[in-house]
């Protein structure tokens, strides 16, 4: 196991919780859906979650877990598309960039695990399947509300 490259990778997995947590808050301030406010708490407290276990596991390994966010990203941009649909205050269209968001997440984990495996001891490797878990969760919690939305135009 090359520890440098287990705290990059881990690190990456923080920014991906904080680009979350950052545009959820954003989302949950912009919005008057209760509903919407409560999905967008849930899923802060997802990332806050992963987050703290992260920063833990790079510390253990000698490393410095990222704060913030480092370098606009292609999820940051979408964050942009969030605000201006909660303005529009379109349910379609709110579900759909949040669900693609959570898509971002799910796949950037799934990746993570299938690429970098051996990247990790078991313990990491349980640590992040159980985060992947509640981002796969939260996922499917979005996508069945955009769902139910779709359902009804």
């Amino acid at each position: 196991m090359n520890t440098e490259k287990t705290v990059d990778v881990l690190n990456s997995l923080i920014e991906i919780n904080n680009e979350r947590i950052e545009g959820y808050k954003t989302a949950t301030k912009e919005t008057r859906e209760k509903d919407l406010k409560i999905l967008f708490s849930q899923l802060i407290k997802t990332s806050q979650i992963c987050k703290v276990d992260l920063n833990n596991e790079v510390q253990q390994l000698g490393g410095t877990p990222i704060i913030g966010i480092e370098e606009p990203t292609k999820l940051l941009r979408i964050w942009n598309d969030v605000k201006t649909a909660l303005k529009t205050r379109d349910r379609k269209v709110i579900l759909s960039t949040c669900e693609y968001v959570e898509d971002v997440a799910d796949t950037t984990y799934k990746k993570t695990l299938r690429n970098h495996i051996e990247d990790f001891t078991l313990e990491q490797k349980m640590m992040l399947k159980a985060q992947y878990d509640l981002i796969k969760a939260d996922y499917d919690k979005v996508k069945n509300m955009r769902d139910r939305v779709l359902a009804y135009n």
